[in-house]
């Protein structure tokens, strides 16, 4: 052989070698793409790279939708007549006039049928929304509220300017104010005819683990198999530990808080609670509507699977979202996969785990 051909003879070995290697490389990255066990998703929300047998289920992290909050009628003329709140992944729970209180359920990338009772807004409540970087949706308002959800620019759906909202003329034991209703598809199509932004890249106001926390090793950890969460002399709200089920089942005044459609009882992954001051405003409403100090710094718990820890709370601004920190560690607070009920109690009140 000359020494022409054999150098196009080593040329074409390389060449072979060459994509031999690369079909090899090929079929190894596609093994690795198909198996469960070490699949990686590298999530917008947290920027980490996440197993998949880690991914956590109470929201999906590579999800750019924008949450949906909608304030909750918690009038006792309601109990048993609440929906969807179970679908929320957070909600919010504070005192507003006469001694009850007003909830506020968050959720995201959930097709919620019927969320049920709508009702107004009060202004303390779009700190919360602004943190969650929510759309807000209600019905009515009070002067404050309409003032601040006007200059701070929040994208809300009400009433007044859509027609997601349906008020069931079934319900007639109960005043029309309590009847009205929505669903997650309305308020898309509501926030769509707006023009507001459907997406959001802030990251998520909580962090979540898959794998089950073990509270019982932190430092001060408390069993925590009955919580009490009175909010004024009329209003009491209790949970009670399923172990069996890993899950807290949610009272309001020691009567089991069910949902309307599947008259199954509420139940928390995850309790936050802590305790601002509140007072009343002086804006000529004979009801007390309330103010509440919520922008600052204090202490709470953290509940969740049987047992409480001692958490920190800050909230610097009503925009900037709250941060949650371990007591006894100065560490981010970190939380079971599940939905969490964030419970703002006012500080003449009495907390009660046991």
């Amino acid at each position: 052989m000359s020494k022409h051909k054999r150098r196009k003879f080593s040329k074409k070995v390389k060449i072979l070698i060459v994509v031999i290697l690369l079909v090899i490389i090929g079929v190894l990255a596609l093994v690795l793409l198909n198996d469960n066990e070490h699949e990686v998703i590298k999530s917008p929300k947290n920027k980490k790279v996440v197993k998949k047998e880690e991914q956590i289920k109470i929201v999906d992290l590579n999800s750019t939708s924008r949450p949906i909050a909608v304030m909750i009628n918690n009038n006792k003329a309601v109990w048993g007549y609440q929906a969807g709140l179970q679908d929320a992944y957070i909600t919010y729970e504070m005192i507003v006039e006469g001694g009850i209180t007003r909830m506020m359920a968050i959720f995201k990338d959930k097709d919620t049928a019927r969320i049920a009772s709508v009702r107004s807004s009060r202004h303390y409540y779009l700190d919360y929304v602004l943190e969650n970087d929510a759309l807000y949706a209600h019905i009515g308002w009070s002067p404050r509220a309409q003032s601040d959800i006007s200059s701070l620019r929040i994208n809300n759906i009400s009433a007044d300017n859509s027609s997601a909202f349906t008020w069931d003329n079934s319900l007639r034991k109960i005043a029309k104010e309590h009847r009205a209703y929505t669903s997650i598809e309305k308020l898309k199509a509501a926030a769509k005819k707006r023009g507001y932004r459907l997406t959001s890249d802030k990251k998520l106001l909580l962090t979540y683990q898959a794998k089950s926390l073990d509270l019982s090793k932190y430092e001060d950890a408390m069993i925590a198999n009955v919580v009490r969460i009175p909010y004024s002399k009329t209003h009491l709200t209790s949970y009670s530990y399923d172990a069996e089920n890993k899950v807290y089942r949610r009272y309001q005044n020691n009567t089991e808080h069910k949902d309307y459609v599947t008259g199954m009882q509420y139940t928390a992954k995850n309790i936050i609670t802590y305790k601002v001051h509140n007072y009343t405003l002086n804006d000529g409403y004979a009801g007390g509507r309330q103010d509440l100090n919520n922008i600052g710094s204090g202490e709470g718990y953290y509940i969740s699977e049987g047992y409480a820890i001692p958490i920190t709370w800050e909230k610097t601004s009503r925009s900037n979202q709250t941060i949650y920190k371990v007591k006894s560690t100065g560490k981010e607070l970190v939380v079971n996969d599940g939905n969490t009920f964030i419970q703002i109690q006012p500080d003449n009140q009495i907390l009660t785990i046991e």
